[in-house]
């Protein structure tokens, strides 16, 4: 059953789409399920095939978090976490994905389903879509860490801390408002218009996409000085790469390039 909630598919064009399908709970994760997404997540990333990845919600919502009754199986005290602090791909899969994602949001995106939202690169919803980060109601933090750090650099402190603390919902024009939804888009369209979006960055290079991605977000935590230890290098390899050489020879003979992600 876990695998027919987590379905994926690969265009003819490299766009990946992962939609969570358990329309019947709101797309709520259980265990099995977090885990065979976390597994999906990594597979796209690795695909050399796959050049954006989409992450959307089946039958109206994106995911309402944790499935409490199997939650509700495992003692609190036993529950532990999924991972040490050092093992990111177990507590952002999406942000380690070397490739766009891109986040179709039609309906609500509660708990674990929020955070999922943090972790993509670029949010488009609905306007019936919604947002909470309740896991004060439920006497939690952030389950993921991306609510407690993301959020805050995506929309400020303030705000963040104010959704933290009440688990209050924010309306998808509200999201808008403050930038952290990039499109707005009638029910049942954000699928459609985040594959609009994706096409958009199939006309840049793989392998610099991956080196802005990384140093976006692991310049996160750095001052500048180590940011520009890492972009040095980053650069420099850029120039040795096919695709800058690609990039350079495409606008000069005036045709779309031919990117080998290299």
């Amino acid at each position: 059953m876990t695998a027919h909630h987590i379905e994926s598919a690969i265009d003819g064009q490299g766009i990946a789409t992962i939609t969570i399908n358990r329309p019947e709970k709101r797309n709520a994760m259980t265990y099995a399920m977090l885990a065979e997404f976390t597994r999906a997540v990594g597979a796209m990333g690795e695909d050399p095939s796959v050049r954006v990845l989409i992450i959307a919600g089946a039958g109206g919502a994106f995911c309402a978090g944790t499935d409490l009754a199997d939650l509700a199986t495992i003692p609190g005290e036993t529950r532990g976490t999924r991972g040490s602090a050092e093992e990111h791909e177990a507590w952002w899969p999406i942000v380690r994905c070397p490739k766009p994602v891109i986040a179709a949001i039609d309906g609500v995106a509660v708990g674990m389903g929020a955070e999922f939202t943090s972790q993509c690169d670029v949010r488009i919803a609905s306007t019936r879509s919604r947002f909470a980060w309740n896991f004060a109601h439920r006497g939690l933090v952030p389950d993921t860490g991306a609510g407690s750090w993301i959020l805050p650099r995506l929309i400020g402190h303030s705000r963040a801390l104010r959704l933290l603390y009440s688990g209050a919902f924010l309306s998808a024009e509200e999201a808008h408002a403050i930038g952290y939804v990039a499109e707005l888009v009638e029910p049942g369209e954000a699928l459609a218009a985040a594959r609009a979006e994706a096409a958009r960055y199939l006309n840049s290079s793989p392998f610099s996409i991956g080196k802005i991605k990384a140093l976006v977000y692991e310049g996160m935590g750095r001052d500048v000085a180590e940011h520009m230890r890492a972009h040095v290098p980053a650069i420099a390899a850029c120039f040795k790469s096919e695709d800058h050489k690609e990039g350079v020879a495409s606008f000069l003979e005036k045709r779309p390039a031919k990117f080998v992600g290299r």
